[in-house]
């Protein structure tokens, strides 16, 4: 089948190809690896007990299912560059628009997360102030992002390395604890003890879906860095293929164990659970490697956190919905102007984190796993209509189905309503979902108020005819 690439406005404007099968399938692992299983899971433990598990279980299903469906669809039809822009393909420009810049809020305000969490760590060893470390934290990612890509690619794959072998250690460590070596006493105390296995209800599983969403998220980096590696497809299915259920493994394993070793009513929010657990093996000095272990897998979202909002902005830029100057690329084919741009932006809300600390840690995570949810909506929405007429036009680009379509699909699109709803029936989530609503009507306000600008030939051509496009080779034979 012939190779397809949605050109870009200008031939000069044309990202790099250094990543290699390694860097992509540890991107992948990367994105999901951070603060929010290591740190931002003791929120979930803390309002929801030792059922957080099925929280992360619930979530990484939904996850899976989503990356299944971008599977088929970034293979079916390749040169995309953003998996935003199946969206545009799907729903058409508003949707392409609308998930494109809230996917990049999302990640900027990951970026400010990432680095205050990480300078919290280092306070331990570094007497500074927590906006100083992180302002410091998050320059030294956006130089190594300037650089290149195989420099981003590199870091990322030494950072995603140390995360996936110090969590494989704690599963061995923490499981031998719980079958009774080391202690004396029933680990299963700790999860039908204290109000039982359900201390909030049923529905506080499905309420947490929002924010351990944010945690489990960010596998779907690994089809925008896909564009620059030298094997696209292949990259994309390993990344559906096995990389997300390793994932869901590491999740819901540790938290299941931690909930095991750990009494939950003790686990303090903001403070790592993986650190109360291994204080409570009494594993020798193992409380600051694990520290150290987190500052690993904070950097590590940070540096993806940049590298995938400036990735976003330069191909909204592509579309129209960016200015133009942020195509531009150094030597290097590093889109300079939207890493800086993203980079500023995570210095602003970095300050505004330690301005306004009460809450602003869960807060931000909350809002942004709901901005994620509606990006993975707009996505499943995407997905069933374009394999429609995929299965209508060239059946023969299938190479990777989404099981059992169009029920699975219709399931997932289900559950993701589902999770909302719950959100909104949560008194004490419905704030951060009402933001999250406020974020999707900043953006298409934004959308509308451009709309004739949006009425290019070039958008209107991809989103309409992208079947027929020779740009896309939608018809291309061996």
């Amino acid at each position: 089948m012939a190779s397809t690439q949605i050109p870009s406005s200008d031939g000069s404007h044309k990202l790099g190809s250094a990543l290699r099968q390694r860097h992509v399938t540890m991107i992948a692992l990367g994105g999901i690896i951070g603060a929010g299983l290591f740190v931002g899971s003791s929120a979930t433990l803390a309002t929801v007990g030792p059922a957080a598990c099925m929280s992360y279980l619930v979530a990484g299903i939904v996850v899976l299912m989503v990356m299944r469906m971008l599977g088929e669809m970034a293979l079916a039809v390749p040169g995309i560059g953003s998996f935003t822009e199946y969206s545009r393909i799907g729903l058409g420009n508003w949707a392409g628009f609308t998930s494109g810049w809230l996917y990049w809020y999302f990640w900027v305000i990951v970026v400010a997360v990432e680095a205050v969490a990480g300078a919290a760590i280092l306070q331990r060893w570094i007497a500074a102030p927590v906006w100083v470390i992180g302002l410091v934290l998050l320059s030294v990612m956006t130089l190594i992002n300037l650089l290149s890509v195989k420099s981003y690619g590199e870091f990322e794959f030494w950072f995603a390395s140390i995360k996936v072998a110090a969590i494989i250690v704690f599963i061995a460590v923490g499981a031998s604890y719980v079958f009774g070596f080391g202690h004396t006493g029933s680990s299963v105390t700790h999860l039908v003890g204290n109000h039982g296995f359900l201390p909030f209800g049923t529905m506080s599983v499905f309420a947490a879906v929002p924010t351990v969403i944010f945690a489990v998220g960010g596998a779907e980096i690994a089809t925008i860095a896909a564009a620059e590696s030298d094997d696209p497809a292949k990259s994309v299915a390993q990344m559906t293929r096995s990389v997300i259920l390793r994932v869901i493994t590491f999740y819901v394993g540790s938290l299941f164990l931690i909930a095991c070793i750990v009494p939950w009513g003790s686990i303090v929010t903001g403070h790592s659970p993986f650190v109360a657990a291994l204080e409570t093996m009494r594993i020798p000095g193992a409380a600051d490697i694990m520290n150290g272990i987190v500052l690993v897998a904070v950097l590590s979202a940070l540096n993806s956190g940049l590298y995938v909002s400036s990735r976003i902005l330069f191909r909204l830029a592509e579309r129209g919905d960016a200015p133009k100057s942020l195509l531009n690329l150094t030597p290097a084919k590093v889109p300079r102007l939207a890493v800086l741009l993203s980079s500023v932006v995570g210095y602003v809300a970095i300050i505004a984190a330690i301005v306004s600390p009460q809450g602003v840690f869960l807060f931000l995570v909350n809002a942004s796993g709901a901005v994620m949810l509606f990006v993975y909506l707009s996505t499943a929405l995407a997905q069933i209509r374009i394999r429609r007429r995929i299965q209508r036009e060239a059946p023969e680009r299938l190479t990777l189905k989404m099981w059992l379509f169009p029920w699975l699909s219709y399931a997932v699109v289900a559950s993701i309503v589902g999770v909302l709803l719950a959100m909104g029936a949560d008194p004490s989530l419905r704030p951060q979902l009402i933001a999250s609503v406020a974020s999707l009507a900043v953006a298409s306000l934004a959308y509308f108020f451009t709309a004739k600008h949006h009425r290019s030939h070039h958008d209107h051509d991809f989103a309409t005819d992208f079947l027929s496009q020779d740009e896309l080779a939608w018809k291309g034979r061996e």
